[in-house]
């Protein structure tokens, strides 16, 4: 059983990776402009006082430019940081991107280790990347579990953060997938829990 849900989301990643490799620059920037809007207009955004980031790699969603944002609104800003020792992630907040931050596992860039971690529970709004979204709230990462790991831990609305070419009818699940609570893209905000 685990090995065909292991096949199904392999084959699921290249479908939607090739879909990604179609967008071309000026097409994924214009679309993650259209995203932070629509991110910036939720009450959701407007509310969280803090936010656990994330670094978005060239094929992703690119809410970077909300990070600054945040932290001009004084909300608590984090970005996962990767724990050798344990092989997991933690959040860890970020002040200054200039000074905070460093190229880290996966070649990602992630809080330095001077950054202090944040509790669990102390994260309003938790921003998700991945390579494909469906609308039961399930997401496809990139194979390694890492961020189902993260998430299992925290306590605040997990948010996809996706291009429309990444939602998909139906993400194969299996039992370490965490549910979110809500998907972004260009052009919706998906309330799972509505």
């Amino acid at each position: 059983m685990q090995s065909t849900i292991r096949e199904a989301k392999r084959a699921l990643r290249n479908q939607v990776s090739a879909r990604l490799r179609e967008m071309e620059p000026g097409e994924r920037c214009a679309a993650s402009a259209q995203a932070r809007s629509l991110l910036a207009a939720q009450t959701t955004w407007k509310t969280a006082r803090s936010v656990l980031f994330f670094a978005p790699l060239p094929e992703e969603l690119d809410v970077w430019p909300l990070l600054a944002e945040g932290l001009s609104a004084g909300k608590k800003v984090a970005l996962p940081r990767f724990v050798a020792a344990t092989g997991s992630y933690e959040a860890c907040r970020i002040l200054d991107p200039e000074m905070d931050l460093r190229v880290g596992h996966c070649g990602i860039r992630e809080p330095a280790s001077r950054c202090a971690r944040l509790s669990s529970s102390r994260l309003d709004l938790i921003l998700v990347p991945g390579v494909a979204f469906d609308l039961q709230g399930h997401r496809l990462g990139r194979g390694r579990g890492y961020y189902d790991q993260l998430l299992s831990t925290l306590h605040g609305v997990k948010c996809g953060a996706a291009f429309d070419q990444q939602i998909v009818d139906e993400i194969p699940v299996a039992s370490h997938d965490v549910r979110l609570d809500c998907v972004l893209t260009p052009t919706r905000w998906i309330n799972l829990n509505a």
